[in-house]
């Protein structure tokens, strides 16, 4: 669910500004800036740069994603040879046949976390090196066709490539994001004294990158809750319409047993109500999901 974009948008924001930082570090220390001229910024040469740093951050977070999402989440990966329980067992080979009925050549890691939300998400580079995770929560809180609903879900994530195509379009976002913030950066700088110059450009470089970022995280997570209705209907048909409905309708029912405390954050993760947490939440509202499947 949220954990995949989670993960994602953290560590491109982390990677991006260690980017910056190095980069920025080495321009002040140099005092080379290769994009710069004697009559101010060559654009050209300043968006090859940016594209050729936001993409590489993009790619680099796609790389780092199942590994982020195992260390972060304490991830308990089931091995299908090894000695498991009967539910662990249960779960393995649900995901490996909805991942043959989707398709997928390639098996992904099934994990196991520990936590008491209900919550599960579908991770990794490309289609060959994938995972998908469930919490306790989850299994402790659905029934069985329900958390089917749940994986096959998360399975069509995995075959509708739905990482991939974030990342090319977290690449974009990032180009701009280097871009505008060395524009806007290199003309605060001329505000202040020859001297201060290049640390009021480092400085403003590193805010700027960051503030973006952030903004472009809108864009993100617009196109997430795009995707999810795709992954709905992906659900749909490797589980069946009605086991889709049911889990939706089973998450539903959680988020409304919740106290107004966790409620908060329930909304902002799967069932966006309110106008201001829409813009950031990763998924639409589970009562439209659920209008759609009904509908086909």
């Amino acid at each position: 669910m949220a954990r995949r974009i989670f993960f994602f948008i953290l560590t491109n924001i982390m990677i991006l500004l260690t980017i910056g930082i190095v980069l920025s570090l080495i321009t002040t220390l140099t005092g080379f800036e290769w994009y710069l001229t004697g009559d101010g910024i060559n654009l050209l040469s300043l968006l090859i740069f940016s594209a050729i740093v936001g993409f590489t951050g993009a790619f680099m977070s796609l790389a780092m994603s199942r590994w982020m999402a195992k260390k972060m989440m304490g991830v308990h990966v089931l091995d299908p040879d090894g000695p498991l329980s009967p539910r662990e067992r249960m779960i393995v080979e649900k995901v490996h046949r909805l991942s043959r009925a989707a398709g997928l050549t390639h098996m992904p890691e099934v994990g196991i976390y520990q936590s008491p939300e209900v919550n599960a998400f579908a991770t990794g580079p490309t289609k060959k090196r994938s995972l998908v995770a469930v919490s306790t929560g989850l299994l402790d809180t659905m029934d069985d066709d329900a958390v089917e609903g749940v994986l096959a879900h998360e399975v069509a994530h995995i075959a509708n490539g739905d990482m991939v195509t974030m990342t090319l379009l977290q690449g974009v976002i990032n180009t701009f994001v280097v871009f505008l913030a060395r524009v806007i950066a290199f003309a605060a700088s001329r505000f202040v004294r020859e001297d201060l110059q290049p640390v009021v450009h480092f400085i403003a470089i590193i805010v700027f990158q960051l503030l973006f970022s952030i903004l472009g995280s809108i864009v993100v997570m617009a196109y997430s809750r795009y995707r999810e209705f795709h992954a709905d209907r992906g659900g749909a048909d490797l589980a069946g319409k009605d086991k889709m409905i049911h889990a939706l309708s089973s998450l539903k029912a959680y988020v409304n047993r919740v106290d107004d405390s966790q409620q908060a954050l329930q909304t902002l993760k799967i069932n966006n109500k309110q106008s201001l947490s829409k813009l950031f939440a990763s998924h639409p509202d589970l009562d439209e999901r659920i209008r759609r499947l009904e509908a086909r």
